[in-house]
């Protein structure tokens, strides 16, 4: 093992989605995990695969298209859960399975219910059960911030003799300071020594994931688990970003110490998984914020003019931050400026379809809006990246307002070659379009959580709208995504989106005989 590089693994997918609001349909989390393998990502916690069949069905998805990186299933100290976790990454080139049991005095009294001699049990039993199924362990004392040094190195022994190659020592709800946990990993990492990797998963609570993240490496820690743009629980996680920057920038205090993170490519990714998820970084987040690289105060544009290291510690282009292009973009533009214009904001893997797809949409929303920008463009690109599965296609639609509330959608999608037309009265416009769907498709639907965001300002803004939706009470919901000028046809589109990912999902499931 070389002592030097930094394991990064990546929990966008299992930790990131738990944040309100992120849930990721089996196609956008494909997609975000073929771009972490790209950032050079070594661990991809694809999820938690126990949890319901639509997160079985993409773990075992991403384990069949990630090539380098390992692909990783988490899974609570019990048989069921680890089973289905080796099942779901079973065919990655390489795969991991995470399993964890709470060590901290409050969990075991009020959670668990057990003792400790009853949780070194459940945990040896897990890493031994999950030997069975693959080589590569890890092991995590959930909330280590707030458990005791001497019984964790008692858990730790056990876990490492029955086959844990990582510990992972999570602060799980944020608890403790860079000092304190600093302490907490120094001796741990002694009492581990080359037995097994420890590794740090820092929560936001206080403010501090990257601090004591940081902290943490310092101390023997060569396993940081982190997420794009920190999404997570609560406050969120230690943010990929920050961590691997800090290590690049202030190597006079690293040494040599190391990530293989392809750096150029963070930009990219965190607006990928911003435009998804559709929660966009705060303005001055660092790294990866609109205003991480702007300078508006004389005195700091005097210095830059100088010499750009007055104020900047990092160059833009470090984390894929380029300057923006001289071509201006407008409905005469070609298809030349259009691919020129995308691989410039950084999609360089797109395919001929979705070019040719986004381009068309492009051309139609030039006749419409008077100003394209670069965040219409990036979101039209990573919208058709998104919906290449359109079992069922948006062509038109049509509302009028009736009387007392109530509304007429005429809605004609597109199935196969076929054109389906149908119109339908509801309690209100969107309720009209649900019907009309529902009654095309055959196929019913309940809305679970809407949303619609302004991809940027005025009235000709770009609406994007997310919506959940549930067709089958015994499967999870589905995340459907739409974009259009007008809110309602971007709903009708979410709608749809929802619909064809049920469809997919539904397909899939039924093949997997194995699945339990």
């Amino acid at each position: 093992m070389d002592n030097n590089k930094i394991i990064i693994f990546d929990t966008t997918l299992r930790d990131g989605e738990q944040s309100p609001g992120c849930s990721m349909n089996t196609q956008e989390k494909i997609k975000i995990a073929i771009q972490l393998e790209k950032l050079g990502v070594d661990v991809i916690e694809a999820g938690f695969a126990a949890a319901s069949p639509g997160d079985f069905d993409a773990v075992s998805q991403i384990a069949q298209v990630v090539q380098n990186s390992s692909v990783c299933s988490l899974s609570r100290a019990i048989d069921n859960d680890i089973k289905q976790s080796a099942l779901a990454v079973q065919n990655a080139k390489k795969h991991r399975i995470h399993t964890f049991i709470a060590t901290s005095p409050i969990h075991m009294k009020y959670k668990l219910k057990m003792s400790e001699d009853e949780v070194i049990k459940r945990a040896i039993n897990a890493v031994q059960y999950a030997k069975t199924f693959v080589d590569d362990v890890e092991f995590s004392l959930e909330d280590a911030g707030r458990s005791d040094i001497s019984f964790m190195k008692e858990v730790m022994d056990a876990v490492i003799n029955a086959g844990a190659s990582t510990i992972n020592l999570p602060d799980t709800v944020g608890y403790r300071l860079p000092d304190e946990l600093a302490y907490m990993v120094k001796e741990l990492s002694k009492y581990a020594g080359s037995r097994a990797i420890v590794s740090v998963h820092n929560h936001n609570d206080l403010g501090l994931s990257t601090a004591n993240t940081l902290a943490s490496v310092l101390n023997g820690a060569r396993q940081v688990e982190v997420t794009i743009n920190g999404l997570g629980e609560r406050a969120g996680n230690c943010a990929l970003e920050e961590v691997v920057m800090a290590i690049n920038v202030r190597k006079d205090v690293f040494k040599n110490l190391y990530t293989d993170i392809n750096t150029s490519e963070i930009y990219p990714t965190s607006r990928l998984v911003a435009n998804i998820t559709g929660v966009q970084p705060q303005q001055n987040k660092a790294i990866v914020g609109k205003n991480a690289f702007a300078h508006e105060s004389g005195i700091h544009q005097d210095g830059m003019l100088k010499n750009k290291e007055t104020y900047e510690i990092m160059r833009p282009e470090d984390v894929g931050v380029y300057k923006e292009s001289t071509l201006i973009l407008g409905k005469h533009s070609g298809r030349a400026a259009f691919r020129d214009k995308i691989e410039h904001l950084g999609f360089t893997n797109v395919s001929n379809d979705e070019l040719n797809s986004a381009f068309e949409r492009f051309k139609v929303l030039a006749d419409k809006k008077k100003e394209i920008t670069d965040d219409d463009i990036s979101m039209l690109i990573t919208d058709e990246s998104l919906n290449q599965n359109k079992t069922y296609e948006l062509t038109s639609l049509q509302i009028s307002d009736c009387s007392d509330g109530f509304a007429t959608a005429a809605v004609c999608i597109k199935y196969k070659d076929e054109l389906l037309k149908d119109s339908c009265i509801g309690e209100g416009t969107m309720d009209a379009i649900f019907k009309t769907i529902d009654r095309l498709t055959k196929i019913e639907g309940s809305l679970e959580d809407y949303k619609v965001t302004s991809v940027t300002q005025g009235k000709d803004a770009l609406a994007k709208v997310t919506a959940r939706v549930v067709f089958d009470k015994d499967m999870p919901s589905c995340v459907g995504h739409g974009l259009s000028i007008d809110t309602m046809s971007a709903t009708a589109r979410a709608y749809l989106g929802a619909l064809n990912s049920f469809v997919s999902q539904k397909t899939r499931l039924a093949k997997k005989e194995h699945y339990i």
